[in-house]
């Protein structure tokens, strides 16, 4: 197979892997808001939900997250290693702190899960709907990184995902009020 060919596979399947990644992401700390909303809920209704949202915390992250983020890794180094010339690029550096972000994030929800599990979470449902607008904020960064390379201005990106980032926090707050 060509070099080319190698590179549009690797570029599918690293656009596959992220596409699971975020799916992954969002269902999975969907389901953290709905169980510690079930936390506070009177017996047995409580025992039931949790340990439901437990169950289906642990296999989104085993079933979904695990192997999209190895799929996303894989076939982006690969095609790292078809186009080198990226890595003298700074987009591709920037593009990387978000990825090594993301991957850092999604261990957090990992530890998250454990905290739910064992009843020691001291965080609200809150605290969850915010964790649940930070995939967002790294998916735009990166994308547009991604998108515009060596025509990027650093500057706008910043102001841009800034103002995004600010929107968010406005609309989760007016969420949290009204719950």
């Amino acid at each position: 197979m060509e070099v080319a060919n190698w590179y549009s596979v690797s570029k599918a399947m690293h656009l596959i892997g992220m596409v699971s990644w975020m799916a992954g992401l969002f269902y999975l700390v969907r389901l953290m808001v709905y169980h510690a909303e079930a936390r506070v809920l009177p017996d047995p209704q409580r025992e039931i939900l949790t340990r439901q949202y437990n169950l289906m915390e642990w296999k989104v992250y085993k079933i979904i997250l695990k192997p999209a983020v190895v799929i996303t890794w894989v076939f982006g180094v690969l095609m790292l290693i078809l186009q080198p010339i990226w890595l003298q690029q700074a987009w591709m550096y920037g593009k990387l702190v978000f990825v090594l972000l993301l991957t850092g994030y999604t261990y957090y929800c990992k530890v998250h899960i454990r905290h739910l599990e064992s009843n020691t979470s001291a965080f609200t449902h809150v605290h969850y709907r915010v964790m649940n607008e930070v995939p967002t904020i790294i998916l735009v960064s990166a994308v547009f990184l991604a998108v515009f390379r060596t025509r990027i201005n650093w500057w706008y990106l910043l102001g841009g995902v800034g103002a995004f980032t600010l929107l968010i926090i406005g609309a989760v707050r007016r969420v949290a009020r009204k719950a």
